[in-house]
């Protein structure tokens, strides 16, 4: 190939000159064509990855992985796994037959053979993997590439599948975009002053946060005032997530919490903010209700755990397990790490008795677990709520957690309006 416009190191040229093998040199040539497109004078070496690519698509997914595999490609970082198209814990969980399921697992058995860490969940960060503030890194998946530029204070772009392994083939990735100190700095100061101390104290109001967020800042950087300081991970996590979901965030900030925004002034990098934006209750309310497309009352389903349910959100969850049956399936979708935990502890006969059906290595939204007769899908999650309806069939109704395992054991949508008023 031609030389390439961006300036490589010694070593990099030596990767793309093919000294390291064939593997080596695809994903380099792929990661150097890519920093070209985006402009990048040069790349930047990274201490891990996310591997999204790892979720059966199509068969030309597979044949990707395969190839680099027969190639002798190997990870030169650490790598976690996303979710698969398989439940491997629980095969009967997902209704993949034939070829579509042997794909799925070729596809899941390749990314293995090349060295990643079969930790299958949308959130590696529950698993130990947690880069450091300011270390860069190549991450897949929106929810995952939020948490770790905000919450962690890592370095990552939003990487789609297949440009993710190739970054983690070569340890490289394009010096552009949120790796770059100017592309950190808020311009957006989101203002939650308006909004009642006691909704943003509960985790329902958090997905409708991000919802908003996204809706409002796109692919800017926002710094939100307001928040309480006892703001959980799981909270952030969850907005992270819908507003990944709802625009393109891949940073934000919370002045006060979050490594990058100690107080307003650092946030903006000693700049005047460019919008000040108020979510008002009123526009809450709206974009809480425009999470559910359903307004029957009725419930076929149940599904939390996008992102995948943490230890924390599992024993929230058992507090408020009915001593009646649910009247709908439950489906709690989370990874590998918590349900060893939960095993660990003795408490999974806890969650199976009370008629809960833990999804573990994927999701209810991206591979076929839900029962096929379609219907109404209540859900925490703001993600689930974004994506269910085109991925599933089902119609969706969001409310939170307590709202959920009510409406599950009554058979119809309960939901408390107070804190919405």
């Amino acid at each position: 190939m031609n030389d390439p416009a961006l300036l490589l190191s010694d070593d990099e040229a030596a990767i793309l000159g093919g000294e390291a093998g064939p593997a080596q040199r695809l994903a380099m040539r792929i990661v150097v064509r890519m920093g070209e497109i985006l402009g990048a004078r040069e790349l930047v070496e990274v201490a891990s990855a996310h591997i999204d690519g790892c979720l059966y698509h199509g068969d030309g997914g597979t044949e990707f992985a395969e190839r680099l595999v027969e190639l002798g490609g190997r990870t030169a970082v650490p790598a976690t796994l996303n979710v698969g198209a398989l439940d491997l814990l629980n095969p009967k969980r997902v209704r993949s037959i034939g070829r579509r399921r042997e794909m799925a697992l070729r596809q899941m058995k390749a990314y293995q053979a090349l060295g990643c860490r079969p930790t299958w969940t949308c959130a590696p960060y529950q698993s130990g993997h947690r880069p450091a503030a300011g270390e860069h890194v190549a991450w897949g998946e929106s929810n995952a590439v939020a948490f770790a530029n905000s919450v962690l204070g890592a370095r990552t772009n939003r990487y789609g599948d297949f440009m993710d392994i190739c970054c983690a083939i070569a340890g490289r990735a394009p010096r552009t975009g949120l790796h770059l100190d100017e592309n950190r700095r808020a311009t957006v100061v989101v203002d939650t002053r308006a909004t009642s101390r006691a909704l943003k104290e509960r985790d329902v109001f958090y997905p409708v946060l991000g919802a908003w967020l996204g809706g409002a800042v796109g692919d800017r950087v926002a710094v939100i005032a307001g928040l309480p300081a006892t703001v959980t991970e799981d909270q952030l996590k969850a907005l992270g997530a819908a507003a990944a979901s709802s625009g393109a965030v891949g940073l934000f900030h919370v002045e006060g919490v979050t490594p990058e925004a100690p107080d307003l002034a650092t946030a903006l990098g000693g700049a005047r903010a460019e919008a000040v934006a108020t979510p008002e209750p009123a526009e809450l309310r709206a974009v809480r209700d425009a999470l559910s497309t359903d307004a029957s009352g009725r419930v076929d389903a149940v599904a939390v755990g996008s992102p995948h349910f943490s230890i924390a959100e599992f024993r929230q969850l058992e507090a408020l397990l009915p001593s009646a049956p649910f009247a709908v399936p439950f489906y709690v979708c989370t990874g590998r790490s918590e349900h060893r935990r939960l095993e660990r502890e003795g408490r999974l006969s806890r969650f199976g008795n009370a008629g809960v059906k833990i999804v573990v290595d994927t999701c209810v939204v991206v591979t076929p677990v839900l029962p096929p007769k379609g219907g109404v899908l209540m859900t925490n999650s703001g993600k689930f709520a974004h994506y269910a309806p085109s991925n599933t069939g089902y119609g969706v109704v969001y409310g939170s957690l307590e709202d959920c395992v009510a409406s599950a054991v009554c058979g119809r949508v309960v939901r408390d309006e107070s804190l919405w008023n």
